[in-house]
């Protein structure tokens, strides 16, 4: 049983970015307690001054389809809702990667999926 963790950072250790304005996702997975770095994303934010582009946000969804959680230091409610849509839940958590998910695998906030 694992799942997928998508993680909006600049630098890799950090909670550090506003979702609409991520240019990158990092990605986990999460396996009983064991975390594994998977990859680094590279996506075209859709909030770029001075304009929201309401296409890229459906492109950073379907760029993230395959996680069932973000992990974002900000969050708008329209995004939120287009990743609810999409099946992915988003956590407002600008803290330490790691501290993050070891707290949401100790909550069972996060619910493992058969592979």
């Amino acid at each position: 049983m694992s799942i997928k963790v998508a993680v909006a950072s600049s630098d890799g250790k950090v909670i550090n970015r506003h979702f609409g304005q991520a240019a990158q996702f990092l990605v986990f997975q999460i396996q009983g307690s064991n975390i594994e770095f998977l990859e680094l994303r590279e996506n075209i934010p859709p909030c770029q001054e001075p304009e929201y582009h309401e296409n890229r946000l459906s492109d950073t969804v379907e760029l993230l389809s395959d996680c069932q959680a973000v992990l974002v230091s900000r969050i708008g409610p329209g995004a939120a809702r287009a990743l609810e849509a999409g099946g992915i839940k988003a956590y407002v958590a600008p803290d330490y990667i790691e501290a993050v998910l070891r707290r949401l695998i100790i909550t069972g906030e996060l619910k493992q999926q058969d592979d």
